[in-house]
């Protein structure tokens, strides 16, 4: 078969198969009568399995190795093609992703546009530390790109990074709320958390609303976030939370602060009071000495009453945390 009935047959130009021939990777070598060089059909079967093989994935030079090589084993190619590809639909993904922001920024000019696309490079570069140079140092200039930072910061692998990218959306105010609450619903768990520590991080009276209502998620982390939150939004239907957060050892510090500011009213004391005790009994001896702290924020008989019982704890820690406690309470009291 010469070149030009190959070509129109198999639907491969006669330019890539002359360029086949220059290469060596399938040549011509059987000779009409008249001398002009012809495919044989073995030939014809290597064009296929180059081809093939073209289809895949693989380039001339790895090609031209797997058909040379007759040990070559075709499992590790198809591993090594199946890691390709999928790298390949990351960084599609990606691009579709950052194409997607660029529409949602409502850009309706140019400069609109290739400002978005400079700050879509400067918060995805690949070096950690320039996403971390680029937010601290543009912080004052994304106020009215607070969607797309948010996204940057809900996709953020790196620690101190998020953190930067954190305080740079506290500076934008509300503007990127839409976003941080429904990515509290997110399959993702990385990215829910994001969003929790994220509105925690804002701070702001709608943010630690929107946080607030999280506080049923079934995500641990999140759920703490949200019950902090909704405490300190006066909800008494935080306090279990806060108390097992106590007991948890989960962000205990700040929700012993928060069961203190909710303890205001003597009756609000009292049940948070109530709470606690009910939680002593089942406590290890670390928990104890945490539930003892919270009690030295209530006010109330109730709350000193429960501390006095733990200053006779069996464990020794607990005894001699709550008995310190205890004197404190009453010092500051004049009840001492």
């Amino acid at each position: 078969m010469l070149i030009g009935e190959l070509a129109e047959r198999c639907g491969i130009s006669a330019r890539m198969l002359r360029h086949y021939d220059r290469i060596g990777l399938v040549s011509p070598t059987d000779r009409t009568a008249g001398g002009y060089r012809e495919y044989s059909p073995e030939d014809v079967r290597r064009l296929f399995h180059v081809e093939g093989l073209r289809s895949l994935g693989l380039s001339l030079h790895e090609i031209s190795e797997v058909l040379a090589d007759l040990s070559f084993d075709p499992a590790a190619m198809v591993e090594d093609l199946i890691s390709r590809t999928r790298e390949r639909l990351r960084q599609d993904e990606e691009l579709l992703g950052r194409l997607a922001q660029v529409r949602a920024s409502d850009a309706t000019a140019w400069s609109d546009v290739l400002r978005t696309i400079g700050l879509l490079r400067g918060l995805h570069a690949e070096d950690p530390s320039a996403r971390l140079r680029f937010a601290l140092s543009h912080a004052g200039e994304l106020t009215a790109d607070a969607a797309t930072l948010a996204e940057a910061a809900l996709n953020e692998a790196d620690p101190q990074v998020a953190g930067a990218l954190y305080w740079a959306l506290a500076r934008t105010g509300d503007r990127a709320l839409p976003v941080l609450a429904d990515a509290l619903e997110s399959p993702d768990a990385d990215r829910r958390r994001h969003a929790a520590t994220a509105l925690a991080k804002l701070g702001s009276p709608q943010a630690t609303a929107v946080l607030a209502g999280a506080f049923r998620s079934a995500d641990p982390l999140v759920a703490a976030r949200a019950t902090l939150a909704r405490g300190r939004l006066g909800k008494m239907d935080a306090v279990p939370g806060l108390v097992a957060l106590v007991v948890e050892g989960r962000d205990d510090v700040e929700a012993t602060d928060v069961l203190g500011q909710l303890a205001g009213e003597p009756s609000r004391a009292d049940e948070i009071a109530a709470a606690i005790a009910g939680e002593v009994p089942g406590a290890t001896a670390e928990a104890r000495q945490r539930l003892a702290t919270a009690l030295r924020e209530l006010p109330g008989s109730l709350a000193e009453s429960i501390l006095s019982t733990l200053a006779t704890d069996a464990d020794h820690g607990v005894s001699v945390t709550a008995s310190f406690l205890l004197r404190e309470r009453r010092s500051s009291t004049g009840n001492g």
